[in-house]
């Protein structure tokens, strides 16, 4: 029966205009440049200077973004996905953006401990509302040949915006001091993601689903063993990535003595690579089987973080920062890729809100792991 329906909602002609599949595409990519470049991969800049400023632990100072993320995760995920099955991604969007930016705002001008939770619990739902989960489901609706390839696209916005985001700090802070640019970068979300976000349509034209298809239950889904083991292996690699970037910084530091310089430079590397990443993992998706490509992305990941074990041979740290930043670029990326493959675009807001919760607690989970 729901293939039945999966057949007879997925066969109907669609609208899809070369000018509304670009306004999707940027819409997204600069939705993710801003919650996930600005925001999520900007605030460790930040944790030092908390430190100093109000005394804090560098445990306080990263349990933030580990206990909303566990909090956030498990509450809101599957919500997320249903909203953006009964209603659309633009909506949930929308309200993602205001909470990325006025968690930046509030961090900016925060005066206690229970602020700083407080807001990061804000900057965490602005992830799940405004991040990754609706946009792969605007993107899957709005492409289908070519979806590999915009899915890319979209995704160059987290790795930019990772990139200029401590430029763009550095330059604020010198200006005047971190309360201000923090405040700055929330505006800047606010001001870059909301108008593009609030235009952007939904679903092209003839794609618009009956209620009561919406509603159907999805079952099936979590009776696939298919399911399971797309959760258990997005959670096992984005875990390996997410515990090595957490810990990379302070590998090159205390471990293999690098200097600030030297660091950042590494640093700038991996997120170099993953756009390259991106970019190659979306077009080979558009080519051969994405199981394939899935496999190359997470030997990629392995091999990568495998060669820190010499990292003190000469120019190794560099192959390292290449081989696992291209696998960067595609893990995040290939996950919805093969959702949309094996279930269909119609229940992706409620599956890609489970398998994304699951990611999130292995992420936040790892790094302590490895510590």
């Amino acid at each position: 029966m729901e293939q039945t329906i999966k057949s007879n909602v997925e066969s109907r002609p669609l609208e899809r205009s070369k000018g509304a599949q670009i306004q999707v595409a940027a819409t997204s990519f600069f939705a993710l440049f801003a919650i996930v470049g600005l925001a999520l991969y900007g605030l460790p800049f930040y944790y030092d200077y908390m430190v100093k400023d109000f005394g804090w632990s560098r445990t306080t100072v990263t349990s933030g973004n580990a206990l909303s993320k566990l909090v956030v995760g498990p509450l809101f995920g599957f919500f997320a996905g249903w909203i953006v099955d009964r209603f659309g991604p633009r909506k949930l969007m929308l309200v993602g953006v205001l909470l990325a930016g006025t968690a930046l705002i509030g961090l900016g001008n925060m005066t206690a401990l229970w602020m700083f939770y407080l807001f990061y619990l804000f900057n965490a739902l602005g992830y799940v509302f405004g991040g990754p989960l609706p946009n792969q489901v605007l993107l899957t609706r709005w492409f289908d040949k070519a979806r590999g390839k915009a899915m890319g696209f979209a995704y160059l916005g987290i790795g930019i915006g990772g990139f200029l985001v401590f430029q763009i700090s550095t330059w604020l802070v010198r200006a005047r001091d971190w309360h201000f640019a923090l405040t700055v970068l929330g505006i800047l979300i606010i001001v870059i993601a909301l108008p593009l976000t609030y235009f952007v349509k939904d679903s092209p034209e003839g794609a618009e689903i009956k209620k009561s298809t919406v509603t159907t239950p999805m079952g099936w889904v979590f009776r696939s063993p298919i399911f399971y083991l797309l959760a258990i292996g997005s959670m096992c690699s984005i875990g390996a990535v997410g515990g090595a970037n957490q810990h990379l910084k302070l590998f090159l530091k205390l471990d293999l003595k690098y200097t600030d310089g030297q660091a950042a430079n590494v640093a700038s590397l991996v997120l170099i690579s993953s756009l390259v990443g991106r970019l190659l993992m979306g077009w080979l998706a558009d080519r051969i089987a994405k199981k394939y490509v899935m496999i190359l992305i997470y030997v990629l990941v392995a091999i990568g973080i495998s060669l820190l074990f010499f990292a003190n041979v000469p120019g190794v740290i560099y192959l390292f920062a290449v081989i696992f930043g291209i696998g960067l670029g595609g893990d995040y990326m290939i996950i919805p890729l093969m959702a949309a493959e094996l279930f269909g675009v119609k229940v992706m807001g409620r599956l890609m809100g489970v398998v994304l919760t699951a990611d999130g607690m292995a992420e936040a989970v790892m790094p302590v792991l490895v510590g």
